[in-house]
């Protein structure tokens, strides 16, 4: 763990963490050279010990650093410090979508639309440079107290999907924003990127995601085959010309969507105007749900033979028709013609001959006998292999290597063919060698999807997981699938049939404090609409704090939030300020007394 004070690379001074997750840990950070706060992601877990991931991870990372655009997160630094493998980016003050759409739900209409033209513009300025993001979603786009957003995330998330992690990373991305191409294992292009931006249009104008479900094979799916939900059924008051936006954005099939990010920006600046309120629901030019290779070859193969009988059906109605008009002439030419056939029917005579020797006789005479597969389990690899070659067979190179309780260590479990088969003599076989008892060493999977691990450690490990919920800091932004803590500790040896704990956050909708985060009385109201909450504001005459700034809250921050419960605030107030006019002096009466009493006493 990095520590407040530390130096990387003798240059970036620690000063907090301000975010952890499943790839990294984030740290602000300040440069001594260059005087100037900046931002260190530091890879973590098992993504540093991957040599193959961390040159993958360098290399896009340096790629990704050339990008300039005022909607990117600038990249300063790649770097490593004693395998420390950090990245330095530009440090941005504010809250990222994610966050935003979780405190206020769904954004006004020109909100969502002006932070959509700002990504397709930083996105464009990538696809331009050919670089793909691959993880586009709102937990990777920041946003300003201006309002202007900034991309982060291009290095880390081009090395992901680079590159062949583990399970254990494999569900590092939220599966909400993952393009259908992606989730069938298919390669990502620009249009994926498109399908990311479409779904995170939807959640901007409704507060929610469109597919949802209780795992992420589940969503995935939903992603692959359910059609997007309608906007305007819930909110009629959306223009038909943006939720076309979002259908031509999340078509199944690429060939549906945009061209690339400048199309669908271009599309955004005018779908507001006057001429578009009123135009038709995008109707896809491509099938949505393509066939299959195998049903294309068969049609194509149907298509050809088709269009082959039809041209040989016309050849024999332009035949007979002809017939008639050149039956004397063929009568003349009847022996010269016969002469050629005959020659003509030796050749081919003695074509078929040789076709048949080739295919029926040849294979025949060269005919390699079945054999069957020997007996090897139980012995040791090097005596299975003799066995093996004595019968005829090829022995593969690498044996492939399981847990094996019952079978020695080093001694073959099984082959495949199996033992038993009558196969052709001289085909290759492969053994499978015992490692003994199954043992797993556990890694650190904070931060990765339970269901994932779950899956992983207990289909191909054997082991028990049991998942359990633990409390968490409220004001970090947790995902509700996310493992924060573990039960065993990294590096830890187990054996088939142990015990795991999983710990999961255990996320309570409280309400926030929202004077120490400076929310204003228009954030209080939507978050009250959000929540179904009866709001109640109070006004107090103060110097203290500026007009508008909430001053107290009725519920205690983290307190459960109930909908229909009264909450109410104290919104300060400067006071009014009244000035009282002083009479003016008479200066005839005001000097007559003084003077009557001065004569008096005289």
């Amino acid at each position: 763990m990095i520590e407040k004070g530390q130096k990387i690379n003798d240059r970036y001074e620690i000063i907090k963490s301000i975010g952890e997750g499943g790839m990294a840990n984030v740290y602000l950070a300040y440069d001594t050279i260059l005087d100037r706060r900046v931002a260190i992601k530091v890879l973590r877990g098992d993504l540093s010990n991957d040599e193959k991931f961390v040159r993958r991870f360098q290399r896009e990372a340096l790629s990704a650093s050339s990008l300039s655009h005022p909607n990117i997160v600038e990249m300063y630094d790649v770097g490593e410090d004693h395998g420390i493998y950090y990245i330095v980016m530009e440090y941005i003050e504010g809250k990222t979508l994610k966050q935003l759409i979780k405190k206020r739900g769904a954004l006004t209409l020109s909100e969502a639309i002006d932070i959509m033209l700002q990504i397709t513009d930083g996105i464009s300025q990538a696809h331009d440079s050919y670089i793909i993001h691959r993880d586009l979603k709102p937990q990777n786009i920041m946003i300003k107290e201006d309002g202007s957003i900034k991309i982060t995330d291009f290095g880390i998330a081009m090395a992901l999907n680079s590159t062949q992690l583990t399970q254990t990373n494999s569900v590092m991305g939220s599966v909400h924003y993952l393009p259908p191409e992606q989730a069938s294992g298919k390669g990502s292009t620009i249009r994926s990127d498109i399908y990311s931006m479409g779904i995170l249009f939807y959640e901007l104008l409704t507060g929610s995601l469109p597919f949802k479900g209780d795992n992420a094979v589940e969503i995935a799916l939903k992603q692959m085959r359910d059609e997007i939900p309608s906007i305007r059924k819930n909110n009629p008051a959306i223009p038909q010309s943006v939720e076309n936006v979002i259908i031509k954005a999340t078509a199944k099939n690429p060939k549906n969507r945009y061209s690339d990010s400048k199309e669908m920006h271009a599309d955004l600046l005018t779908v507001l105007n006057d001429d578009r309120m009123n135009e038709k629901k995008y109707i896809f030019k491509y099938p949505e749900h393509e066939v299959d290779e195998n049903t294309k070859t068969m049609i194509a193969v149907k298509k050809k033979t088709d269009e082959k009988l039809k041209k040989e059906e016309k050849i024999e109605e332009t035949a007979e028709i002809d017939e008639d008009q050149e039956f004397l002439e063929e009568d003349k030419m009847v022996r010269r013609t016969n002469k050629v056939i005959w020659i003509l029917a030796s050749i081919f005579s003695l074509i078929a001959v040789t076709l048949v020797s080739i295919f029926f006789i040849y294979p025949y005479l060269t005919k390699v006998p079945d054999v069957t597969v020997p007996t090897v389990t139980n012995l040791t690899v090097i005596e299975a292999e003799e066995k093996l070659k004595t019968a005829g067979f090829e022995v593969g190179l690498e044996t492939i290597k399981e847990a094996n309780a019952d079978v020695e260590k080093g001694h073959v479990i099984r082959t495949d063919p199996q033992e038993g088969r009558r196969i052709k003599k001289g085909s290759t076989i492969t053994l499978y060698e015992s490692l003994g008892e199954e043992i797993y060493e556990i890694e650190d999977y904070t931060g990765s999807n339970y269901i994932a691990i779950k899956t992983l450690l207990e289909e191909v490990h054997g082991l028990v997981v049991e998942i359990e919920k633990k409390d968490v800091d409220l004001t970090e932004d947790y995902d509700e699938q996310e493992i924060i803590d573990q039960s065993i500790k990294p590096g830890t040896v187990l054996a088939k049939g142990d015990t795991i704990i999983l710990y999961i956050p255990n996320i309570v909708e409280g309400y926030p404090d929202m004077v120490e985060e400076g929310w204003t009385v228009e954030d209080v109201k939507a978050f009250c609409t959000k929540y179904k909450i009866d709001l109640k504001i109070d006004y107090e005459e103060t110097i203290e704090y500026t007009e508008g700034t909430i001053i107290s809250q009725s519920r205690s921050p983290k307190t459960p939030i109930v909908s229909g419960a009264v909450f109410k605030i104290i919104v300060a107030k400067v006071p009014e300020v009244t000035s009282t006019p002083s009479p003016s002096p008479t200066p005839s009466s005001s000097a007559t007394p003084e003077i009557s009493k001065e004569e008096g006493k005289e």
